[in-house]
């Protein structure tokens, strides 16, 4: 049997990939968010399972790392299912590699889910409202509380999920609110859910152009507040996620707060 860790010729190895991660600034004991290109990253021991690993191995075991899921409904499995719905593909294969972890443990809102391994899992997990599922109360906002990091591994700007916690939050008269129908599994039954939120799918207000999550985070990056260097073959972003917050929505106060 293969070794789903073992190391090719030219592939990046776990303790590179873990230095390179603390030398960005990922500290034991850090709850850790990740957004991650796996092509941009290139090759590296263990292929995905590799850089869970460096990722976990950087944090520690007083750390947390964690990840937006979302789920894929299927012909075979239409519903929500915690347990056996697979990310969306559109966040990428690392997502699933981190659902699908021995240890990861899942949030229950269906399209605002979060997978998560470490100490602080159960509790990010926990309790995740259906109603507003990026508001108060998410794995968002602790990410938040416990003063954070999300990392960004050869990701675009605009994949910054923590930025949708930034538009529950911040004073935007008219925000668009959505209504989305939800069949989950809630114990051993299939449970229809109707749910409300913030749109997410859209700007938020009227307005607002489709990449304003890539502006406010290279602004923030501009502005000096990040960390940069490279993991594997890719460039890495390391964001305070209180800091990146408190700058979004104050920019998107200034910007749009005054509309009507």
């Amino acid at each position: 049997m293969s070794d789903p860790l073992r190391k090719t010729k030219s592939a990046t190895s776990i303790r590179t990939l873990s230095t390179q991660l603390r030398q960005l600034g990922v500290a034991h004991g850090d709850l850790l968010m990740v957004h991650a290109s796996l092509r941009a990253v290139g090759p590296t021991e263990g292929r995905a399972a590799g850089l869970i690993q460096a990722l976990l191995d950087a944090v520690g075991e007083a750390g947390t790392l964690m990840a937006y899921v979302d789920y894929e409904a299927s012909a075979d499995l239409p519903y929500f299912d915690p347990v056996h719905s697979p990310a969306a593909v559109d966040y990428g294969a690392l997502a699933e590699e981190i659902r699908r972890w021995p240890t990861a443990t899942r949030s229950l809102n269906p399209g605002a889910s979060v997978a998560a391994i470490g100490a602080a899992a159960a509790w990010l997990c926990a309790d995740h409202p259906l109603d507003y599922g990026y508001g108060l109360g998410s794995p968002f906002a602790k990410l938040v509380e416990r003063q954070g990091k999300v990392v960004l591994l050869g990701s675009d700007f605009d994949h910054v999920t923590l930025l949708h916690y930034a538009e529950h939050i911040a004073p935007l008269p008219q925000k668009r609110v959505v209504r989305r129908d939800y069949r989950m599994k809630v114990g051993e039954e299939i449970v229809a859910r109707s749910v409300e939120e913030f749109d997410t799918s859209e700007p938020v207000v009227d307005g607002m152009p489709t990449d304003y999550f890539a502006q406010i985070t290279q602004a923030f990056v501009d502005g000096g507040r990040a960390a940069s260097g490279t993991v594997g073959r890719a460039l890495a972003v390391l964001l305070p996620a209180a800091e990146l917050v408190q700058f979004a929505v104050e920019t998107m106060g200034r910007e749009y707060g005054g509309r009507v």
